[in-house]
C-alpha cells in the first residue's frame, strides 16, 4: 500500500504520545514523528509532570503541528484520554514515548488506508526491539484481519498501530480506566468484537516499541494483564476458556519470537 502525501481530501490524524521521564528514548520518538513524509497531521504530547529532561527535549524541537501538555494525571490510560478530548483530526492513533515509526511513511500508509470510508480504523504489524539497539529485532508482532472470537482467543492487533477515526471514540467511548494495564486490548475488543467497527489490516510493519514498557517489562505485569483481559472479556459477555485463552496466549508469545528473523521479509 503506497504512503499518501497530504491532499486536501486526505484525513487529518491527531497523533498522541503520552510521556512521563523519558529523557533517555523522547529525541528518537520525536525525530520519528517529524520526518514522516505524510503531513497533514497534528502531534499532541500529554507529559505527565515530568522532573527530568524530558520537557527541554521536546522544547528543543519545535513544530507548527506539536502541542504539549504538561501536569500530573492517573497514568498512561487517562493521560490517553486526555489527548483524545484535544484531538481535533479525523482519525486518531497514539505512538508511545520510547516507541519510534518503522519508516518514514507509516502514518501515511495509515492515511492511505482510511482515505476509503468504508473502514473505520486500521492497524498493522508492530516489532519489538532492544532498548539500547533499535535495529535489534526481538519479536515480530503480526497481526492478520479480525475474526469475531478472536480477543477470546488471545489475539488483539497491536496497540500503536492501530487508528480509528475520532467519531468511533465519540460513539463508543475513551479508555476505561477500570483497566490498569489492560484498557488498550479492552478498548480494541469493545470496538472490534462489540461494536463490530470496519478495519481493514495493513500488512507491513508500522512500529518499532522497545521492549520494558508497563505491560511487558515483568512476568507479573503480563500476567496482570492477560488477567485484566479475561475480566474485560467477562464484562462484554464474551464466553472464553481460560485454560485456552492461556494456551494460545502462549502459543502465540512463541510463534513472535520465532517470527523475528523473517520480520524483513514479510514487511516488504
Amino acid at each position: 500500500m503506497a504512503a499518501a502525501t497530504a491532499n486536501p481530501s486526505s484525513p487529518r490524524i491527531s497523533l498522541i504520545t503520552v510521556c512521563w521521564n523519558v529523557e533517555q528514548t523522547i529525541a528518537d520518538t520525536l525525530r520519528s514523528i517529524d520526518t514522516q513524509t505524510y503531513r497533514n497531521f497534528e502531534h499532541i504530547i500529554i507529559d505527565g509532570g515530568s522532573k527530568d529532561s524530558t520537557l527541554a527535549i521536546i522544547a528543543s524541537a519545535p513544530a507548527e503541528n506539536r502541542r504539549v501538555l504538561s501536569g500530573p494525571d492517573g497514568g498512561i490510560y487517562e493521560a490517553m484520554n486526555k489527548g483524545i478530548g484535544l484531538a481535533t483530526g479525523d482519525i486518531i492513533g497514539f505512538l508511545n514515548a520510547d516507541d519510534i515509526f518503522e519508516s518514514s511513511d507509516s502514518l501515511g500508509t495509515v492515511a492511505a488506508a482510511l482515505e476509503d470510508e468504508a473502514y473505520d480504523g486500521c492497524y498493522g504489524d508492530l516489532v519489538y526491539v532492544s532498548n539500547r539497539q533499535t535495529d535489534r529485532k526481538i519479536r515480530y508482532w503480526k497481526s492478520r484481519a479480525f475474526r469475531s472470537g478472536s480477543f477470546a482467543r488471545g489475539w488483539c492487533p497491536p496497540h500503536p498501530t492501530f487508528y480509528v477515526r475520532r467519531s468511533i471514540y465519540d460513539q463508543f467511548g475513551r479508555f476505561d480506566l477500570r483497566y490498569r494495564l489492560a484498557a488498550d486490548v479492552e478498548l480494541m475488543m469493545r470496538f472490534l468484537e462489540v461494536a463490530r467497527i470496519r478495519t481493514i489490516y495493513i500488512p507491513r510493519v508500522l512500529v518499532r516499541m522497545r521492549l520494558g514498557g508497563a505491560t511487558n517489562k515483568n512476568v507479573q505485569n503480563i500476567s496482570r494483564q492477560n488477567k485484566e483481559v479475561l475480566s474485560a472479556l467477562a464484562d462484554h459477555g464474551i464466553k472464553v476458556s481460560a485454560s485456552m485463552f492461556w494456551a494460545f496466549k502462549i502459543v502465540n508469545r512463541l510463534g513472535q519470537f520465532l517470527m523475528r528473523n523473517r520480520s524483513r521479509d514479510l514487511s516488504d
